[in-house]
C-alpha cells in the first residue's frame, strides 16, 4: 500500500491497515498525537477502527509541551 505520511512517501507491506496499526509499526511512542487522514482529525478512540487506504494522506503529529 502506497500512502503518504507526514509529507513523505510511504509504501507499506500490507494490503490492510488501520491508524493504530500504522502508528505501533511505525514506532510513534509519544502520548500526545494529533492525527489526520486526508486532512480530517481523527479522535483517538476511533484510531482502531479507522482505516487507512491505497493514497490517503496521512499526518502523525506529535505535541510537545514544556516551559
Amino acid at each position: 500500500m502506497k500512502i503518504i505520511l507526514n509529507n513523505r512517501p510511504e509504501t507499506i507491506d500490507v494490503s490492510q491497515l488501520t491508524l493504530q496499526e500504522l502508528i505501533e509499526k511505525k514506532t510513534f511512542t509519544f502520548k500526545l498525537l494529533v492525527t489526520k487522514i486526508n486532512g480530517k482529525l481523527i479522535k483517538k478512540e476511533m484510531r482502531d477502527k479507522t482505516p487507512i487506504h491505497e493514497g490517503d494522506d496521512v499526518a502523525i503529529i506529535h505535541m510537545i509541551t514544556g516551559g
